[in-house]
């Protein structure tokens, strides 16, 4: 079966809503693209190496070396020697940098929460089952 035309369509959607929800961050001097993807990872995921965070963003290590530094100057992350490869750091997300992470995210969910009041209950339900649905297609390789 040919999922072509729906892929279309739910990509549209998407698009359309990221755009929407980043115009809502109203949060210019925030975080960055990059930034909120390893603050992001890293709340997900409790601690990661830089290149694990990399990878699963589907960027080079070479690309986030300097936002693993920004962050950790700021203390909005912690790295520590791995205890198994001393070589290799593992990152973790500071008590700062979950209220960073949440300052960034509260206004695009006030909005979405507001938007979601103008859809009927069994809407919001498919929304919400929509959601993790997407969740479960990010991660498919």
């Amino acid at each position: 079966m040919d999922h072509l035309s729906e892929a279309a369509r739910i990509r549209r959607g998407v698009v359309r809503l990221n755009r929407r929800l980043r115009q809502e961050r109203g949060n210019e001097a925030g975080l960055s693209p990059n930034q909120l993807i390893v603050l992001g990872h890293l709340h997900r995921h409790a601690s990661a190496t830089p290149g694990e965070i990399a990878a699963a963003e589907r960027q080079r290590p070479q690309s986030l070396t300097r936002t693993f530094a920004e962050l950790e100057a700021e203390g909005l992350i912690a790295r520590e020697p791995d205890s198994v490869d001393r070589r290799q750091s593992v990152l973790t997300l500071t008590a700062e940098g979950r209220r960073a992470l949440d300052r960034d995210m509260v206004e695009r969910d006030v909005w979405l929460a507001g938007a979601l009041a103008s859809l009927s209950a069994t809407e919001r339900g498919v929304l919400e089952l929509a959601g993790v649905l997407m969740e479960r297609l990010a991660d498919v390789p």
